[in-house]
Order: structure tokens, then C-alpha cells, then sequence
């Protein structure tokens, strides 16, 4: 897997992420979910780079200009609930995409440490031979990508896979490498050493689907 580490070099990503990780600013969610929303602007015009492009003859009112515009036929797969600001980043950029919409979380069964993912939710176009984007902005065990790419396999088989977060672990990082086909791409913002025992980032951000939206109701 090929991971594009965004913030390993310095640019004004590096100030969206500080933002989203800052106790002080992090409560304002609606500043929340647009440093999100920016993020996957910028990892969508990295990720852009990678696409095929054909030669397109574009009239103008002056003449004719010759332009290279992207061919891939893609699909924007965001994971329910804190996935939505970072697919509403991505569609900014990729606005003609195709999109898919699959529920991931964490269900601990015996209400103690231990959890497992469940995916119970799932709405998509066909995915045969297309680019398809998974979108989520936590990438902490890795076993929600896993997870839905496994789901989504009976939509049928893309063509090339691109993973887009904004912060993940090593751990989570080096679990999609041994699960994932070998040519995925991983386009992240930010990298951390480590999880806690609860399975969460550190140093992370929080709960990044509660910073968007507010509080989960607890059952």
C-alpha cells in the first residue's frame, strides 16, 4: 500500500490539523466540520494526480484552448456519521462523482474494552471497474476500512482504491497494509504513534463524529 503522508511536509494543512486537534477550538463544530471539509479538499487535489487524463479541446469566446481532464469514473464511499464533512470535501473537488454511503461503529458486546465493527447500512451505485474513495477521518485499528471494503465487495470490483483520512495510527496504518489489496492508496493528513487501550488515537483528536455532530445517545 502507498501511503501520501500530507503534513510530513510543511504547508497550510498542518494549520487545519492543529485546529481540529486544539481542546480550545475543537467545540465549534461547525469550525470543526469545515477544517474537515478542508482537509478533504486538499487530499482530493493530491489524490487528483494520480488519475488518468485525456486531451480535451475546450472552445472559449476568443478560440480554442487544449485542457487535460480527468477520465476516472468515482465513487465517494463515506463512513457514517463523521465521514460526512470529509465527503462533502472530496465531492467539492471531484463534483460529477458518484456516491455511496455504508454505516461502520463500534459495538461492545460485553459493554466492557473489546469491541467489534458492524456494518449494517449500505446505499451504492456499482463499483465495477470504477475509482473508488473511502472516506473516513479516523483511522484508528483500521478495522472499519477493512470492514467496508469487505462490504462493498458485492457492488463489485473497482478498478483502483484510494483510502482518504485525516489522522490514523501506525498500528491502523500497518493492519490495512497486510488486509488490503497492495495497490491501495492511503491519503492521510496526519500521522500518530499510537492507541490507547480503548482503541482511540493519542494523541488523536477525540471522538470525531461527536465533535461534528454532538454526543451519541448512549443505550
Amino acid at each position: 500500500m502507498q501511503v501520501h503522508h500530507l503534513t510530513k511536509t510543511d504547508s497550510i494543512a498542518g494549520k487545519f490539523v492543529a485546529q481540529l486537534r486544539d481542546i480550545s477550538i475543537q467545540n465549534d463544530r461547525l469550525r470543526f466540520r469545515r477544517n474537515i471539509e478542508r482537509l478533504g479538499e486538499i487530499l482530493g487535489y493530491e489524490l487528483s494526480k494520480t488519475l488518468s487524463f485525456s486531451e480535451k479541446q475546450i472552445q472559449t469566446p476568443l478560440g480554442k484552448s487544449i485542457q487535460f481532464l480527468p477520465d476516472d469514473e468515482i465513487v465517494i464511499c463515506s463512513i457514517l456519521r463523521a465521514g460526512l464533512p470529509l465527503h462533502q470535501g472530496l465531492l467539492n473537488y471531484f463534483d460529477d462523482a458518484e456516491n455511496s454511503f455504508i454505516s461502520a461503529y463500534r459495538h461492545h458486546p460485553n459493554n466492557d474494552e473489546q469491541f467489534e465493527i458492524l456494518v449494517e447500512y449500505l446505499a451504492s451505485p456499482s463499483l465495477e471497474g470504477k475509482t473508488l474513495i473511502l472516506a473516513d477521518p479516523m483511522l484508528a485499528t483500521g478495522r472499519s476500512f477493512v470492514n467496508v471494503y469487505n462490504a462493498l465487495q458485492k457492488m463489485g470490483t473497482p478498478e483502483t482504491i484510494h483510502l482518504v483520512s485525516i489522522i490514523g495510527s501506525e498500528e491502523g496504518i500497518e493492519y490495512l497494509e497486510k488486509e488490503l489489496p497492495e495497490k491501495t492508496r492511503l491519503w492521510i493528513a496526519a500521522v500518530d504513534e499510537k492507541l490507547d487501550k480503548n482503541g482511540y488515537i493519542v494523541p488523536g483528536l477525540g471522538d470525531a463524529g461527536d465533535l461534528c455532530f454532538g454526543n451519541k445517545l448512549q443505550h
